[in-house]
């Protein structure tokens, strides 16, 4: 069978079963830990967040594979949970874009969006390191380019980049020693395999099974952007006041000169007010911003075309009017005023939930190793700190992807603290200066969190040997900031043996946080241990209710 031209109705079958079948897969993905620890998460992220591609996408009836692609592309992008979910988001949205306007898709097309999601999700990557799903996904694009200048048969296309998917990620143990020294492959690079292969089953014509992805459509996911608010309001509350709208018609002549870049233009715009909007396409701009110069606004859009639809009024009088005209009437309830500030963490468990909120912390979402909050859930708690500038802690190096992700599709102003523990996350907030500006505060709490070093007691869930230390079957491990230290039958043992391992002698504050495995007896006895061995720290014992973790321990 072959297959020269893709439209959307085949596409969005692609996007389905690739979709199901790494649903099918979740478990073996999982299973692919780099650590013998139980906190096989990559799979259930990575089918997390494909799924709320696909519930958009069954939402549509069109043959347009452009329009296909961008849905797909945004359903990923508000549902990306976790390192992994974010970068399959971002290989989709540069495959998306690859493909607008386009109405079909031929084996050329097919391989240059492979390779279009290939640069933009290594551009979302900070430091990429190879031999995980980027390397996979790399490999894999280049080997569909070499194919499409030979064959403009998507099937034979879609066969080989398969097989170089597969031999990229049995290599990726030859590029992460990690890999190789546990004994198995990248989990996202297998996770992205099998989309690859039910995307090829798609082409070569097997039968679909019946696939139910349901969940909310991406209206119920983005909330409304004009509401009046300031019709609910003290009039002084107004710091900027004229809701102005337009929309700007794209003049080649303006454009060769000044040509439009929609980042560019709107990281300007967001200089001169808030409440903003900026949504372009080949043809037109549309802007929405509440400022004090409307004027200003409309001469910086003007260099670049027409001028059309032009709205602008003034929320102060308009304020005041309502007032006056409600003399006898209910008053409607008024919002509450944003707070300056707001601080969002992440937590895993019910008491250390409750400490954070002790130390100052606006809103705590639930999760941690086993589940990651999604873009959606960040973006949703910045909603509900209702703050006009907020700090995100993720306090799991598998969520800072997701939260710098959110913190980019928002008006507020936000700033990532990219904090990898709870210890971490607790030190950020204490360093927490409201009187400070948010890059100040966002410096600060940076720096605090070099000043910790964060410890965990969690069990093995099968042997193996890493960083030279030899672990069996159900040994309760000592986590030093990241690396394995330590492994022993009784867990007080090992607690002991990673607290040996953490305080030196310029320690003051030892903080023990019990989870769900431990009670506050056992952790007492950890307090004389500690008191008996370093007499000069001060212990502190919160119960956590964590899962996984038995023990989290903070050295500062």
């Amino acid at each position: 069978m072959t297959e020269k031209k893709l439209g959307g109705k085949k596409l969005s079958q692609m996007f389905i079963y690739g979709a199901d079948n790494l649903n099918k897969n979740v478990k073996m993905v999982d299973a692919l830990n780099v650590f013998p620890v139980p906190d096989g998460d990559t799979g259930t992220n990575m089918n997390l967040t494909i799924t709320s591609g696909v519930k958009e996408v069954k939402g549509l009836d069109s043959d347009d594979a452009g329009l296909i692609a961008s849905t797909f592309s945004k359903g990923l992008l508000m549902g990306a949970r976790g390192n992994s979910g974010v970068i399959l988001s971002q290989l989709f949205r540069g495959f998306s874009k690859a493909l607008a306007g386009k109405k079909e898709v031929d084996a050329k097309l097919f391989a240059e969006a492979l390779e279009a999601g290939v640069e933009t999700a290594y551009k979302a990557v900070m430091k990429p390191v190879e031999g995980t799903i980027l390397t996979v996904a790399k490999d894999a694009a280049k080997k569909a380019s070499k194919a499409a200048r030979k064959t403009d048969d998507l099937v034979s296309l879609m066969e080989q980049t398969l097989k170089e998917a597969k031999e990229s990620l049995d290599r990726t143990p030859d590029l992460l020693p990690v890999l190789k020294e546990v004994g198995v492959v990248d989990s996202g690079g297998q996770g992205l395999v099998t989309i690859y292969e039910g995307f090829l089953s798609v082409l070569e014509g097997k039968e679909l099974p019946e696939v139910s992805i349901s969940g909310p459509s991406m209206d119920e996911l983005v909330s409304a952007e004009h509401h009046k608010a300031q019709m609910h309001m003290k009039t002084e509350d107004i710091h900027f006041g004229y809701c102005t709208e337009f929309m700007v018609k794209f003049k080649k002549e303006k454009t060769e000169q000044n040509p439009f870049s929609e980042d560019d233009f709107r990281n300007e715009l967001n200089e001169h007010g808030d409440s903003l909007l900026v949504v372009s396409d080949e043809e037109l701009v549309k802007v929405h911003i509440h400022t004090e110069k409307p004027g200003d606004m409309l001469s910086l859009a003007q260099s670049y075309g027409d001028l059309i639809n032009i709205k602008i009024e003034n929320m102060r009088e308009q304020h005041t009017a309502i007032l006056e005209s409600e003399n006898n009437e209910p008053k409607a309830k008024v919002p509450e005023k944003k707070k300056p500030f707001g601080i969002i963490t992440v937590s895993m468990g019910a008491g250390i939930e409750e400490l954070f909120k002790s130390l100052g912390a606006t809103v705590v979402i639930a999760g941690g190793q086993t589940m990651n909050p999604s873009t959606e859930d960040i973006v949703k708690a910045i909603e509900e700190a209702h703050a006009e500038k907020l700090i995100i802690l993720p306090n799991n190096g598998n969520i800072v992807m997701a939260a710098e992700q959110a913190a980019s599709v928002v008006d507020e102003e936000v700033a990532v603290v990219k904090t990898k523990t709870v210890p971490q996350g607790i030190s950020a907030l204490l360093a927490f200066n409201p009187s400070a500006s948010l890059e100040e505060n966002q410096e600060s709490m940076t720096e605090a969190v070099g000043h910790v070093k964060s410890g965990q007691i969690t069990f093995a869930v099968r042997d193996t040997s890493i960083d030279g230390v030899e672990i069996k079957k159900d040994d309760f491990m000592g986590i030093f900031d990241g690396k394995i230290v330590t492994s022993m039958k009784s867990q007080k043992e090992a607690v002991e043996a990673l607290l040996s391992e953490m305080i030196d002698e310029d320690d003051e504050i030892v903080t023990i946080i019990y989870g769900e495995d431990a009670d506050q007896e056992e952790a007492e006895t950890l307090e004389d241990w500690i008191t008996e061995h370093y007499p000069d720290a001060e212990v502190e014992i919160h119960p956590g209710q964590q899962p996984i973790y038995s023990y989290i321990i903070s050295v500062e």
